[in-house]
């Protein structure tokens, strides 16, 4: 019979033996994607729980190890309400969007550009990383426009445009600020506030971000980082390996629809403009960057640019 000794140091020697045997999985996929772009937008459960937390920043710091360039997009929205609660600001929404007059924007500004991103980049660098914080006012980086919202009133046969205030959307990405800090081996961390030629602050989606900064930088891929498992079929089933003509598909017979078009949308337009792979996925689950990169299964829906 063996001793507890024996039995721990075969355990031990199982555990070293799976280990190896997922370095050596992940090995091609490694060879792959050395030295290519990678866009993900972090927000969401991940961004809320300090064990999620602590896992993305290692996967993130890891990832710059085996010579990927990791850029980091990321949301704050529960965080502003947060403040703007305590302050006593009112929030209204138009559309899913935050009516953003100069008071909200003030708020935008300290909770994105300021804890939130911060907040990121300790966390990385806590863990190994180099990364330096920026939003879209540094170097001109993100050039802004106000973003229309269009009310369609058909009883009066013409539309209304509703003013949402300070929210924007990306007119340009400025390519050489991104690509100063990553050939210094840099992880940027970009809070998604733009800003106009008349220095005019706009708070704007973080996934637009992303998607737009994938596309400039002709990134291998996009990660979306969502409180979903994926994109589902009507029966509930994960749907991965998508095509643009799928998911144009998949929107017109119903299938995605509400809060979930905005992110497809983003992710079908990556790809139509030089992003080779979009990806939508379960940022609950730890390790999930690494798990979607590094690994056959993935844990969330894959669009891609090929037919």
């Amino acid at each position: 019979m063996r001793s507890w000794k024996e039995k721990e140091m075969t355990l031990d020697r199982e555990s070293a033996i799976q280990v190896a045997s997922v370095l050596s999985k992940a090995l091609p996929y490694i060879q792959r994607f050395s030295g290519k772009t990678i866009v993900i937008k972090y927000g969401g459960n991940a961004m809320e729980n300090e064990e999620l937390k602590n896992s993305f920043a290692r996967d993130v710091v890891l990832m710059k190890l085996v010579g990927i360039n990791p850029i980091i997009v990321h949301g704050g929205g529960p965080q502003i309400g947060e403040l703007l609660d305590k302050l006593s600001i009112p929030t209204r929404f138009v559309d899913g969007m935050r009516v953003t007059d100069s008071a909200t924007m003030d708020v935008v500004e300290m909770v994105l550009g300021g804890l939130v991103n911060k907040d990121i980049v300790a966390l990385i660098n806590r863990n190994g990383g180099t990364a330096l914080g920026l939003t879209g006012k540094d170097g001109n980086f993100i050039k802004a426009r106000k973003l229309e919202i269009k009310d369609s009133m058909p009883e009066m046969r013409k539309s209304e445009i509703i003013d949402i205030g300070h929210v924007g959307e990306v007119e340009k990405i400025r390519k050489s600020v991104i690509t100063m800090l990553t050939n210094s081996n840099v992880i940027p961390v970009i809070a998604p506030i733009g800003v106009d030629e008349n220095g005019v602050s706009y708070n704007i989606n973080a996934d637009l971000v992303a998607g737009k900064v994938a596309e400039e930088l002709d990134a291998e891929k996009l990660i979306l980082l969502t409180n979903i498992a994926g994109l589902q079929d009507k029966g509930g089933n994960i749907l991965t390996g998508l095509n643009g003509e799928q998911v144009e598909g998949l929107i017109e017979d119903g299938t995605i629809y509400g809060g979930m078009l905005p992110k497809i949308r983003c992710a079908l337009d990556a790809v139509n403009n030089g992003v080779t792979s979009a990806h939508i996925i379960d940022g609950r689950v730890a390790h999930a960057t690494l798990l979607e990169i590094f690994t056959d299964e993935g844990v969330g829906t894959l669009i891609t640019n090929k037919p």
